[in-house]
């Protein structure tokens, strides 16, 4: 017997049956996009208060849709959790509002009784925050594609505009780490960090830690993303300092809550 089979027997004894995908998946019941394939159940995306907070993003995207239905599905989770303890929110690479604009949306923003603060340049990346291994790794390369195409969102009326439904919305322009000074949030409940780059992600998760709560979310974008490495390492190193956890997500994103 090979050792395939004899592997196959053991799990067949233990209850479990072992077929390949193909035998038994309708290809067009899978969901591909954003780097992520599966079959597993995704009724989510029909749900009204998921189609409404996406198409809220989208349209502060204008119109760009690009295809993060789980991501969001994602964040708007880990949204909802956070709303259960004290705090304001604090986005760090807010680019267009899509993510953003989503949980705003969805959490009835100006029924909350909070502040969501979103610190962004608004000017693009700031191309001397990157590592030497950001460049040698092509990563910095692709960033520099993503702002030829125009990707980056450097319209900051266009950014107002889109917040300015949310009174409590508060847009602070500038430069991580040194516009993290200007969030005068004394408790955060909700981070979300989607930067780009390594030392500046890991500079705005080590500042804004000791004001989370138990039970307070972050959520970051890049940190199990394909090419993202540096920032995963940043993050995986400041877990060792700081003693939490990070869950790999097959979006891409990390997930920590405080006390767990």
């Amino acid at each position: 017997m090979s050792l395939r089979h004899g592997i196959q027997a053991v799990f067949q004894k233990l209850g479990y049956v072992i077929v390949r995908r193909e035998n038994f998946i309708d290809p067009v019941s899978m969901h591909r996009s954003d780097g992520l394939e599966t079959c597993h159940n995704r009724d989510f995306v029909n749900e009204p208060d998921f189609m409404r907070a996406y198409a809220r993003g989208l349209q502060a995207a204008d119109g760009i849709d690009p295809g993060h239905h789980w991501r969001v599905a994602i964040a708007l989770w880990a949204a909802r959790l956070a709303a259960r303890v004290d705090g304001d929110f604090v986005e760090c690479g807010v680019n267009a509002g899509f993510m953003s604009s989503a949980i705003m949306e969805s959490l009835d923003w100006n029924r909350s009784g909070r502040r969501y603060f979103l610190v962004d340049s608004f000017e693009g990346p700031r191309m001397e925050q990157f590592t030497e291994h950001e460049h040698a790794s092509g990563f910095v390369a692709r960033i520099e594609d993503a702002v030829r195409r125009d990707a980056y969102v450097t319209d900051f009326e266009r950014v107002q505009q889109n917040f300015a439904e949310w009174p409590s919305a508060v847009i602070v322009k500038g430069w991580v780490p040194e516009a993290l000074s200007k969030v005068d949030a004394n408790q955060v409940a909700f981070l979300h960090l989607d930067l780009n780059a390594a030392q500046p992600e890991r500079d705005a998760f080590a500042h804004f830690w000791p004001r989370l709560p138990a039970g307070g979310v972050v959520l970051l974008d890049d940190y199990a993303f394909y090419g993202c490495e540096a920032q995963k390492a940043a993050i995986d190193k400041l877990a060792d300092e700081l003693g939490f956890f990070v869950l790999s997500l097959p979006t891409g994103q990390g997930l920590v809550v405080k006390g767990v």
